[in-house]
């Protein structure tokens, strides 16, 4: 590896052909963490690589080698499906495995030759180490045994943790001066409300919170602003915490872990949440292996941990990763933190969820649509809720189960679903 004295200077993207040899398994960071610039010149230059494949999660751009431009020069090989790459893996294109998103470094350690790992990064500090912003994911535990080839962006904000990459371990670098990708948050309606209503009052004070993106989970945050010494230890950081932190809710001064650190794996938002998280001493970015593992999470007393599913069946079974039965995104960490919150003392796992699509059609449904895949097993959801109530299911009988589930349905569907309950034997 050339030795640091040498990379003082940025070079040309197109550099990174130098330290891809054939059969090359790249990593790449999901989200803002991928390096454009790199990736362009991959593309631009893909004739002259051998099966070389980028191996990504929940990549924010779609690219001509996600959709099989290239052959079997480049290849994308996607961990959690996103609007960038669905498409793609509906056309065969790319490939999809299936991962805890806890799991993935052990994964990709054990499956892939982890040849390099090319990902954006902030500028370096005067000491010679760059910070990989906006994330840690599954990239930083590789640090110092992967070598690293970074974009370094002035626009990455500068963050801390287990996310620091010194100048020693990287094989070359790069710059830009470019916006990060926003995504703006969603506005919650008076479903979302009520829902959001139904979890604050059962959160107490001092808890720890796992907090997912999109309205649910921010109606969730904004009903939390009357809260004390609230934690957070989650694998998503938003926009939406920006206010609970300002509003004096949320400290981390009860966390038993990280304490009076806001802990997480990634972050996705807006230029604000980039903004505020420019050196902010209070944010920890930390690898996913730690963040997300179930008996890390276990030790923190009043977890509280906050998911969505697509619908669920009277068992209690979820399923998280499909829609009417076709693969729309992965597991991701759902089932790390609702089994860490099984473990926690005093612990709760939500599962969150419309009763009914836009199209009237029931979330709660006797059976899971063909072709639905689990995510959450029955025997670990915990809290569901839906805008018209919350149920406990864990301890409760299919029986049980199955009335509680109809009773939070929407109610043009209980008739329905009662009667499919007592067909499949679930309720006599």
């Amino acid at each position: 590896m050339t030795r640091p004295h040498l990379l003082r200077t940025a070079s040309p993207p197109e550099s990174v052909l130098d330290h891809v040899p054939a059969g090359a398994d790249l990593i790449v960071p999901l989200a803002n963490g991928e390096p454009g610039a790199v990736l362009d010149a991959l593309e631009a230059r893909a004739d002259r690589l051998d099966k070389v494949r980028i191996h990504q999660m929940h990549p924010l751009q779609t690219r001509r080698y996600m959709q099989g431009a290239f052959g079997d020069h480049l290849r994308h090989v996607s961990y959690f499906l996103s609007g960038a790459d669905r498409q793609a893996y509906w056309d065969g294109q790319c490939d999809l495995v299936p991962n805890h998103f806890s799991e993935m470094p052990a994964l990709l350690r054990r499956t892939t030759r982890c040849s390099l790992v090319l990902a954006a990064a902030s500028p370096p500090d005067r000491h010679g180490y760059f910070s990989l912003g906006t994330n840690a994911d599954y990239v930083s535990s590789m640090i110092g045994r992967v070598p690293f080839y970074l974009e370094v962006n002035d626009q990455m904000p500068h963050t801390m943790g287990g996310n620091v990459v010194h100048i020693s371990d990287v094989a070359g670098w790069c710059h830009v001066d470019r916006p990060l990708v926003e995504v703006a948050p969603a506005v919650p309606g008076d479903e979302d409300h009520a829902i959001a209503a139904l979890i604050a009052e059962r959160v107490p004070n001092g808890a720890t919170l796992q907090v997912g993106i999109g309205a649910i989970p921010n109606a969730v945050l904004s009903a939390l602003s009357d809260h004390d010494h609230l934690g957070l230890h989650t694998e998503l950081l938003t926009d939406g915490v920006i206010d609970l932190v300002e509003s004096g809710a949320l400290t981390g001064a009860r966390k038993l872990r990280r304490r009076n650190k806001h802990v997480a794996t990634f972050c996705l938002g807006t230029k604000r949440l980039y903004d505020w998280l420019d050196d902010n001493d209070g944010v920890e970015m930390l690898g996913v292996e730690w963040v997300n593992n179930p008996m890390i999470i276990g030790e923190q007393p009043d977890f509280v941990s906050i998911n969505a599913t697509t619908e669920i069946d009277l068992m209690g079974q979820c399923a998280s990763e499909t829609i009417a039965g076709r693969y729309w995104s992965s597991s991701g960490g759902q089932a790390d933190f609702a089994r860490g919150a099984m473990y926690s003392e005093g612990g709760q796992a939500f599962v969150v969820l419309h009763s009914q699509t836009r199209k009237g059609r029931s979330r709660v449904r006797a059976q899971l649509t063909p072709g639905s895949v689990v995510t959450t097993l029955k025997n670990t959801v915990d809290h569901v809720v839906t805008e018209h109530g919350v149920v406990e299911l864990r301890g409760k009988s299919l029986a049980e189960r199955a009335r509680m589930l109809i009773s939070i349905s929407h109610p043009d569907h209980r008739d329905e679903l009662e009667r499919e309950a007592r067909e499949l034997g679930l309720m006599r």
